[in-house]
């Protein structure tokens, strides 16, 4: 089995970032005024959060692989249209749960939510064990791509409106489930 490439992890990265992207622009969209330091604060904690569950994946997975060696393709393939179907579901769930002038670059809210934009990466990173991906490069891609995706939205916020944010969604999990058909006819073909 070889290294997962660049240009897939890449994918991977911008794919895991929508969940950041669609929070940040709503917060963006939000808020009156997001100052440099609000920005910063929140694009790194989900940078740093992203970065680090594929890793805590990774860990795990590396305990079993040899247990599912003949399997790990479908796995990852499992695993990736498990996280793309539900970004995808939740891109056409309706509702609309921000608030106003909401400050989500503090505290317990800014923990939730950069846990909650980054438990998909977990998911991957466990793919990442079995197809023995170079984790440091596949972290550190999705971490950095995490940030900068992030600091983009807040940018683009109050200029595109909120429709961005559900399309990002959309995209994004397309991209996790176009990853996980190419891995799964790799090993087939």
């Amino acid at each position: 089995m070889s290294d997962t490439d660049f240009l897939s992890i890449l994918l991977i990265a911008f794919g895991l970032s929508a969940d950041c992207f669609a929070v940040a622009l709503s917060a963006s969209i939000s808020q009156k005024t997001s100052s440099f330091w609000q920005v910063f604060r929140v694009a790194l904690s989900f940078g740093i959060f992203q970065g680090l569950m594929p890793v805590l994946g990774w860990l795990a997975g590396r305990t079993v692989v040899d247990v599912i060696a003949d399997y790990d393709h479908w796995l990852a393939f499992g695993l990736l249209a498990f996280v793309g179907g539900r970004m995808l579901w939740e891109s056409f769930r309706d509702g609309d749960n921000r608030r106003r002038d909401t400050d989500i670059s503090k505290g317990l809210l800014l923990l939730t939510l950069s846990v909650a934009t980054s438990i998909d990466a977990l998911a991957v990173g466990l793919s990442f064990a079995f197809l023995e991906t170079n984790i440091v490069l596949a972290s550190s891609t999705i971490g950095v791509t995490a940030f900068l995706v992030t600091a983009v939205a807040f940018m683009l916020g109050r200029k595109v409106g909120g429709v961005i944010g559900k399309r990002a969604e959309v995209v994004g999990g397309l991209i996790l489930i176009g990853i996980g058909i190419k891995i799964l006819l790799e090993h087939m073909l």
